[in-house]
């Protein structure tokens, strides 16, 4: 057994190990911290496999923007876990028979696609360019072959991105913030009066 084999295993019982914990935890917060365990995981058997752009893609994007977003929200709710467990034992039949027909629907794709004699190239790439990174080849193979599909994703991901600020822009009834330009138009006169009055004197003794 060599090293790369040794990490394989390492990364692959690390990994299974967090995924069972993602779905057993009782906390949130455990489930979650669990999760960025099986993302940091997976993204060192991306670099045993050479996927060095998918390895930092996970980290980047998942690790260190959405699993901060869950956490940050996870720990600011306060989640009544009793109350969501409640009739978990209902529908596990149902659960458990959907995800035995994914496991079986994966396992399926999986040993098909592993099932290769000879390579086959993706696309009209120049032979030459074997020479640069898996890098440079993916964002080459994506900007000729996969364009297209590029821009409807882009089209997509920037009508989500609009439509998720016309949801949030709303304007709240019970909000007593003043506008900015009715702040930068009042005047001195208007929100100081200076009065002159007599000085008060003290009584008598």
């Amino acid at each position: 057994m060599n090293i790369l084999t040794a990490l394989f295993y390492a990364f692959s019982a690390v990994l299974l190990f967090a995924g069972f914990r993602v779905i057993t935890a009782r906390s949130p917060v455990h489930a979650a911290l669990h999760l960025i365990l099986a993302f940091v995981s997976a993204s060192g058997l991306w670099l045993l496999l050479q996927a060095e752009f998918l390895a930092i893609s996970l980290v980047l994007v998942y690790v260190g923007a959405v699993m901060v977003l869950f956490l940050f929200v996870v720990m600011m709710l306060d989640i009544n876990i009793d109350v969501l467990r409640e009739g978990f034992w209902k529908h596990f039949p149902l659960a458990g028979m959907i995800g035995a027909v994914i496991a079986v629907e994966m396992a399926y794709v999986l040993v098909r696609g592993f099932n290769v004699t000879t390579p086959r190239p993706t696309g009209t790439v120049d032979p030459n360019l074997h020479q640069l990174g898996n890098t440079k080849l993916l964002g080459i193979d994506l900007y000729t072959n996969y364009l297209f599909p590029l821009q409807i994703a882009a089209v997509l991901l920037l009508v989500a991105i609009v439509a998720a600020i016309a949801l949030t822009l709303r304007h709240r009834k019970d909000s007593r913030a003043m506008p900015v330009s009715e702040q930068l138009k009042a005047r001195k006169a208007d929100r100081v009066r200076i009065v002159k009055m007599e000085a008060s004197k003290g009584s008598e003794a």
